[in-house]
């Protein structure tokens, strides 16, 4: 945690000045770890292949300058994609209407964890309007409104939604559901067909390299998720606080 935190402090003005939002940092793997960037144009617009070499360009140098993983890893830059983590507090609110999964640090009356729709911000904390009730268990009972399971679920204005209010702090890692609206919504905002922008670039990193053989180049997309590519050869993916894509500066598990 303390490396990934270092890692978000060293790279996010730098990212920043290049017009884009740091979304996650994110640190997995074992003997050769894998180093995780999500961001976002700042713009709003989609994410290309483009945007992420040129991050990647600009954490390369930046790391090898400040070298805060010893020993060999896998650099990787993608977009958050459709189904993104929700990492930042003002993400709750932007996504306010969608339906997503949270899972807290500690119990929020009584459960860690929840399925609902987005509704806006409080404070320093996350609204989520929960579903009324389950589908029917066998014997015609309905099952208890647990959104950690499959059910039908009520949209945030409805008068019998059940509103829970978790502290943002509480939030261990949360991410947006793949529904038809999200997926309409991506394609209107990003004027294209949903699942055509951004993805993952993996850069294989020396030990303590002072400069790098060559830029990585885009190679087929891996069927991961929407809008995900990768160089050949390069370590495992990341599936961090949902598959996105660990939390803003700092991890933060999906």
């Amino acid at each position: 945690m303390e490396a990934v935190e270092r890692i978000g402090r060293i790279i996010e003005p730098s990212v920043e000045a290049m017009g884009y939002e740091l979304v996650r940092v994110q640190l997995s793997g074992g003997q050769r770890p894998t180093l995780q960037i999500m961001a976002e144009r700042s713009d709003g617009a989609a994410m290309t292949v483009e945007d992420c070499a040129d991050i990647s360009r600009a954490v390369s140098a930046l790391l090898d300058v400040e070298d805060p993983l010893p020993g060999a890893y896998t650099l990787e830059v993608s977009s958050p994609g459709i189904d993104r983590p929700l990492t930042r507090l003002k993400d709750f609110e932007r996504f306010a209407g969608y339906e997503a999964r949270l899972e807290t640090k500690a119990p929020v009356d009584g459960r860690k964890r929840f399925r609902g729709f987005l509704a806006g911000i409080e404070d320093d904390a996350v609204r989520l309007a929960l579903p009324v009730e389950k589908k029917a268990r066998k014997g015609g009972k309905a099952a208890p409104a647990d959104a950690s399971r499959d059910g039908d679920a009520t949209a945030p204005g409805d008068a019998e939604a059940t509103l829970v209010v978790i502290p943002f702090g509480l939030v261990l890692k949360a991410k947006l559901e793949l529904t038809d609206e999200l997926l309409k919504a991506a394609a209107a905002e990003q004027g294209a067909a949903p699942g055509t922008e951004g993805g993952a670039m993996e850069v294989e990193e020396d030990a303590r390299p002072a400069r790098r053989p060559h830029q990585p180049k885009p190679k087929k997309a891996k069927k991961k998720g929407p809008g995900r590519f990768s160089k050949a050869g390069a370590g495992e993916d990341v599936d961090g606080a949902d598959g996105g894509p660990a939390a803003g500066p700092g991890a933060q598990d999906e």
